[in-house]
């Protein structure tokens, strides 16, 4: 069983300047900005991450179908070091941003229907996969999913867990941690607002699988 020391933490949806600080002072291992002009946590064309934040937190940049050439231009001006696919993007593109030395995280939307043969293409050019409960929104649907579905995943590609991860239902992941996780990405479950984090909730999860 994986220790719950083991797992890291993402915190995605950040965007105000203070409360990024804030969060980064509890020491997750990622910080996730959406640069998705539709998502309510769009982070604007003018997003500059704040100097103060420590490098040892990963930074980890979210588009939703953006062409190649977007992302590394973004990822170059700002300092992303890792990139989040949440649309339609091929194993292509994928491999595309690795021979760029990006890190790459692609993102699955999962439901009892879904079928995970469909990572298969993406298992040689992605660092993790992502798994997010499907719904009409790309990525902050504010609901989980039955975890129970990832028993039929291989488990060859290290993975985050996404969808609304909250202090209420993290404590009870149960066979999710026999699995390859690699980090709770915690987003909606832990907000005041969209892009403004609750700081003493993330300090709950934290302190029960905070890598130290």
């Amino acid at each position: 069983m994986k220790d719950k020391k083991d797992i890291a933490i993402k915190i995605c949806g950040m965007r105000d300047r203070e409360n990024i600080l804030e969060v980064a002072s509890l020491g997750p291992q990622y910080l996730g900005f959406i640069f998705y002009p539709r998502s309510p946590r769009f982070v604007g064309d003018d997003f500059r991450i704040p100097f103060k934040l420590p490098m040892s937190i990963k930074r980890v940049g979210v588009f939703v179908n953006a062409p190649n050439s977007e992302i590394q231009q973004k990822a170059t001006s700002i300092g992303l070091d890792f990139i989040q696919l949440h649309g339609n993007e091929s194993p292509e593109q994928c491999a595309e941003l690795k021979a760029a030395e990006l890190g790459v995280i692609k993102v699955f939307s999962v439901d009892k229907n879904f079928k995970f043969d469909v990572t298969t293409p993406y298992k040689k050019v992605v660092d993790y996969f992502l798994f997010d409960t499907k719904g009409k929104h790309y990525g902050g649907n504010a609901t989980t999913f039955d975890w129970s579905i990832l028993k039929k995943y291989d488990q060859q590609i290290p993975f985050f867990l996404s969808g609304g991860l909250s202090p209420e239902n993290v404590s009870s992941l149960g066979d999710v941690l026999k699995m390859n996780l690699h980090a709770l990405d915690l987003n909606s479950g832990v907000e005041v607002s969209p892009g403004l984090k609750n700081v003493e909730k993330i300090e709950s999860i934290i302190s029960l699988y905070l890598t130290k």
